[in-house]
């Protein structure tokens, strides 16, 4: 076992820069943190040699915390609850660090570790605005303006010092629209595009009504909702109606463009506008969607974008749907990208989880958005405008700018043939306890299904995982019919699509990457049943070349049809995002005296002419397998049968955000994997919370 060598000494580490980073070694080797973070305590260390070592243990911490989703260290937080602020234990630890985070704060108080930070060389505590943030050139800023301290990288909190500033200065410029003409136009769009179901017309309060006037009343504005409650169809309603104003007053039609954080979520927000508008005839209503990335115009081989504050966007609307999954670094970059006089509308489910990358963007800004706070000018400019009244309970006079520019969607029409899947989301929400969670699956719902297993060579796991109807079978068995060899281009396209589509039949979802539960264990478990069960191929039997001297050996990462990828970094030399699922298949290419099936990744392209990429899996550099993925990565996707499987023992990343989105992924039929009944109510008792100061930044709340 390695040693600190410090035995009986640790009350001296926060007296002994030394003794510190011995311990933050030691955290690293034992998997508590990562080296990444050790590695800038040491370089301030070398900067600074006589750095305290409470100023190089916050910073190692902040550094860990923008590695778990944070924008920075709320010291307060930190100190009271250290587990759960720095979501330790980890995962997957490799072994208990003689002193723990937990231990060796516990030597600490908010005051002394504060004054530690105030005055030092390395930390900027007098901050400023944003319009100051190039002024300091410290790599760690002390923000203490909301009366909490919290402790920045800088350019973490330049990140979010812009988009602060931009959504203000949004809030406080609003376009010239005549109300009167907004209210004609309202009515109008929506008597054209609404269903008018019964249960729309018994309704007290149309929310997509509200959320189209506060939407086209303000340069930026939210609309979050869960599940099936409308924001792709509201929004459709709102660019409706601005372009109807814009005809109406003798202009040219707004220039719009829509994105989503990934290919996947763009690719579901376009299939979702596109079948609209073939119902509709909506003039200057685009189909078309882009990854933010693409929106921006990255610069090839650099980390920069063509458009930004000095190039900005030609656009007079943007919309970002899944805008839980942008972190607070791309949402800035977005917003310094945008003209001043343009619009920026968010969707999204602020009870999802957040963003992979350091940020809860969307949840920060809606965390109010439940009880609206409108206030009452607010409130009567709504009934006139749009006809709807706002229950009492939702105005507040002490509301803030902010929350006049949210709209929450508060009825779902997605679950009304399989209410239990949304029934069991909101109760996850809720919090509810594990008898009333237990309930859900005790064969009132039809559409809700457990399975409790012992270990993965369960039968009922196996079984569920080939089946032909419900697991992945069902893509499987269409990906061993391709067609004939000399068929045309468009047939083996068109096979292709039959197969992508049909693989977002089935997907099983897992909360953690390591281990039997986690994804990597899943992954090998489930090729060797689909082999067994005779929907892969053997290895021995491998009848397709890759056409690549480089191709692996046959292992569990070679290449084989069947085989679903993700891909897990942009490459726009592909024009692939983050996000994006390829299935690998056979696929006919010229040789010399004739033909021959070569392995291809086959993924969706979006284009009428070539609906189909067919990739070289060399070429393919940041991809993994997925036939179980995280719940992180599901974000942005829908599958008509969703499963989720939960770990054996309790875990920091287990929480009521997880659970949630996991299950509303599902769109017909949930399946719940699990092995102790605890695991599940621990889970949605546990909630997410992301340390940031944004709130504050914009509202002073």
């Amino acid at each position: 076992m390695h040693s600190t060598g410090l035995g009986k000494n640790n009350n001296l580490v926060m007296t002994d820069p030394a003794r510190l980073l011995i311990i933050l070694d030691d955290w690293a080797r034992a998997g508590w943190i990562r080296w990444l973070d050790t590695e800038f305590a040491v370089f301030l260390h070398r900067q600074v040699p006589d750095a305290s070592p409470a100023l190089l243990l916050a910073a190692a911490l902040t550094s860990h915390q923008n590695g778990h989703g944070h924008v920075c260290l709320d010291i307060h937080y930190c100190l009271s609850e250290p587990g759960t602020a720095l979501s330790l234990p980890p995962e997957s630890p490799v072994r208990q660090p003689e002193l723990t985070p937990q231990q060796l704060l516990a030597q600490l108080d908010s005051a002394q570790w504060t004054q530690a930070l105030h005055n030092a060389l390395l930390v900027d505590d007098k901050p400023g605005t944003d319009m100051q943030a190039e002024a300091g050139n410290q790599p760690l800023v002390l923000d203490s303006s909301s009366g909490r301290p919290l402790l920045y990288l800088r350019r973490f909190w330049r990140y979010e010092q812009t988009l602060a500033h931009s959504i203000q200065q949004r809030l406080l410029s609003r376009p010239d629209v005549d109300d009167r003409l907004l209210s004609s136009c309202i009515k109008t769009i929506f008597e054209q595009l609404s269903q008018n179901t019964a249960a729309e017309l018994t309704r007290d309060c149309d929310w997509q009504r509200i959320a189209c006037g506060l939407a086209v009343r303000q340069r930026f504005s939210i609309i979050t909702g869960g599940p099936g409650t409308g924001k792709t169809t509201t929004v459709v309603k709102v660019l409706a109606v601005l372009q109807a104003l814009q005809h109406a007053a003798g202009q040219p039609p707004l220039r719009i463009r829509l994105a989503a954080p990934t290919g996947k979520a763009a690719a579901r927000l376009s299939t979702s506008i596109t079948s609209q508008l073939a119902r509709h005839d909506l003039q200057g209503v685009p189909g078309d969607v882009s990854t933010v990335h693409r929106l921006l115009g990255p610069v090839r081989n650099s980390r920069f974008f063509r458009h930004h504050a000095g190039n900005p966007l030609p656009v007079d609307v943007v919309v970002v749907d899944e805008a839980s999954m942008v972190d607070v670094e791309l949402m800035a970059l977005l917003l310094d990208a945008l003209p001043a006089q343009a619009r920026l509308v968010l969707l999204g489910d602020k009870d999802q989880l957040a963003s992979v990358e350091a940020g809860a963007v969307l949840g920060s800004l809606c965390q109010r958005a439940a009880l609206a706070h409108y206030w009452q000018q607010t409130s009567d400019w709504i009934t006139s405008v749009t006809g709807q009244h706002v229950p009492d309970h939702l105005i507040n006079n002490d509301g803030t700018g902010l929350d006049q520019a949210i709209t929450m969607l508060r009825y779902s029409h997605r679950f009304g043939a399989v209410p239990g899947i949304g029934d069991l989301a909101q109760a996850v929400n809720s919090s509810a306890d594990a008898n009333t969670l237990n309930a859900f699956f005790d064969g009132q719902y039809s559409e809700l299904k457990r399975l409790h297993i012992g270990n993965t060579r369960d039968t009922a796991f196996e079984q569920l995982i080939a089946d032909l109807d419900n697991g992945y079978g069902h893509y499987l068995s269409l990906a061993r019919q391709p067609p004939a060899t000399e068929a045309s281009s468009l047939s083996w396209d068109t096979w292709a699509l039959d197969i992508l589509q049909a693989h977002g039949h089935f997907q099983l979802l897992a909360a953690l990457r390591k281990g039997e539960f986690g994804v990597e264990g899943l992954n090998q478990r489930i090729e060797s049943i689909l082999r067994s069960a005779g929907l892969l191929p053997p290895w021995q039997e491998r009848a397709f070349d890759t056409d690549d001297a480089r191709s692996p050996a046959p292992t569990q990462a070679a290449w084989y049809p069947g085989r679903p990828v993700m891909v897990t970094r942009n490459d726009y030399n592909l024009d692939l995002m983050n996000g994006d699922i390829g299935i690998t298949l056979p696929y006919p290419l010229p040789v010399p005296g004739g033909t021959e099936l070569r392995l291809r990744v086959a993924f969706t392209a979006g284009d009428k002419q070539k609906p189909v990429r067919w990739v070289l899996p060399s070429r393919l550099q940041s991809v993994e397998t997925v036939f179980a993925m995280t719940v992180h990565k599901s974000q942005g996707s829908e599958f008509t049968h969703t499963a989720l499987i939960l770990p054996q023992h309790e875990n920091p990343v287990l929480t009521r955000e997880l659970i949630y989105t996991g299950i509303t992924r599902a769109v017909r039929q949930f399946t719940l994997i699990d092995n102790n009944p605890k695991v599940l109510p621990g889970a949605v008792a546990s909630s997410v919370f992301r340390t940031s100061g944004l709130l504050h930044a914009i509202s002073g709340s």
